[in-house]
């Protein structure tokens, strides 16, 4: 199913969840660092990264939402899509009460605040792991005729398109996915 928000031919929800994953996920980690080495610059640097993860966290948000909107009613991908949305916002809400608990003493954050992003980036593990499931395995986002042999996506050429002009190519199957061709031979 072809992604219906998308940039240069490429979805944008995947592109977009980069930052706001990494972004928390450091906070987490600044917030470990600043704990152990009581160095309270660590945890200010935690603030910032928390806030600019949740902001990037609502601005992904809004391609996977028309992604899921255009997966089939009664499919398991329409399923699993919602407790992959639904998870994330649970861990944007969480990331958002870290940082408002935080943001009065900043390096000096209270326990809870530090409990919400080690309990949200708990949580955004499973919901990246559903998220990989929806593309690796479900083929959300996936062009319609994927192969290894597409054109690239800035050509303007269907994935089905050849990717050679002319002259001689070897022919591959059509799988919509990598790695199929091990599967095939029980590999």
């Amino acid at each position: 199913m072809e992604s219906k928000a998308k940039i240069l031919g490429h979805p944008i929800h995947p592109v977009l969840i980069v930052f706001p994953l990494g972004l928390l996920a450091t906070s987490v980690i600044f917030d470990i660092v600043a704990l152990v080495s009581h160095a309270p610059r660590w945890a200010e640097f935690a603030t910032y990264l928390t806030a600019a993860g949740v902001v990037g966290g609502l601005l992904a948000a809004v391609p996977g939402t028309i992604d899921w909107l255009a997966i089939p009613r009664g499919t398991r991908a329409k399923r699993v899509g919602l407790v992959h949305g639904v998870g994330n916002v649970i861990v944007v809400g969480l990331f958002l009460l870290d940082w408002v608990l935080r943001r009065e003493t900043p390096a000096a954050p209270p326990p809870g605040s530090i409990a919400a992003g080690l309990i949200g980036l708990g949580l955004a593990l499973v919901t990246g792991w559903l998220g990989g499931e929806l593309v690796g395995r479900l083929g959300v986002g996936v062009d319609d005729g994927a192969n290894l042999n597409a054109p690239s996506s800035l050509s303007g050429r269907p994935a089905t398109a050849s990717a050679y002009a002319g002259g001689e190519r070897r022919h591959f199957g059509q799988p919509a996915y990598a790695g199929a061709e091990r599967r095939g031979r029980g590999v």
